[in-house]
């Protein structure tokens, strides 16, 4: 499980980082980020209604990318606060896509170290 110092959970947060973050995309994942001045990176989801209508199958997805995150915190730079959006049309089913996808979109962005 993620660590609740590493997620980001106030709604200012998010809008914090909609307003004025980069943003970068790869295979229908959206990364935005923001420097945070922190000594942590934080990490925030958005999977819509859009993707499924079942609470269920969002939160499967969310909890995939938490756990892709937690594996590979100790790689990625420290100070940002990240959202990643997930796009409706996201058609990944192993673990292991979803988790080659997130890899690449944090190299485009820069932030593995």
């Amino acid at each position: 499980m993620l660590p609740l110092n590493n997620r980001l959970k106030k709604k200012k947060d998010f809008e914090e980082v909609f307003k004025n973050g980069k943003s970068y995309k790869e295979n229908s994942l959206q990364l935005k980020f923001l420097e945070n001045n922190l000594k942590t990176s934080r990490f925030g989801f958005v999977v819509s209604k859009k993707f499924s209508k079942k609470a269920v199958v969002r939160n499967k997805i969310k909890r995939r990318l938490r756990e892709i995150i937690r594996k590979n915190l100790i790689y990625i730079k420290k100070g940002f606060d990240c959202v990643i959006i997930v796009l409706p049309d996201l058609k990944i089913k192993k673990f292991e896509e979803l988790e080659e996808i997130l890899i690449k979109l944090f190299k485009k962005a820069d932030l593995l170290e």
